[in-house]
């Protein structure tokens, strides 16, 4: 399972957001697919499937990346990070997933690129 807030919810759905940076233990497998849900307990019929996966230090995303985490700048993409996560810090390490929506959600597939897990700090 994929938690994200209901605005990021539907930029998923439009295509609009197809990456994320995430503080968590468990993290998600490249080439698995996980339902998207704003709650624990909400019902969704939205997945993706997990493309790559990199490891970096937050101040150290680029114009591109915050445009395919749904952003239109870095200070939009600050300002939710600090609402979520309660401070902005350049310097934390954070991983970063690119996803794209899976259609009915069929089976996990095996990532095409080796290096998609690859490290990056």
């Amino acid at each position: 399972m994929a938690i994200f807030r209901r605005e990021d919810i539907e930029k998923i759905r439009t295509g609009r957001k197809t990456m994320t940076r995430r503080i968590h233990k468990r993290e998600w497998r490249v080439g698995r697919t996980y339902m998207v849900r704003d709650s624990p307990y909400s019902r969704s019929r939205l997945r993706i499937r997990i493309l790559r996966k990199f490891r970096q230090k937050l101040g150290e995303i680029s114009e591109k990346d915050i445009r395919k985490e749904g952003y239109n700048s870095l200070e939009e993409f600050k300002e939710v990070w600090t609402r979520i996560y309660g401070e902005w810090n350049p310097e934390q390490v954070v991983t970063a997933y690119e996803f794209e929506v899976v259609e009915g959600g069929g089976p996990s597939q095996k990532p095409a690129d080796p290096q998609a897990t690859k490290k990056r700090f």
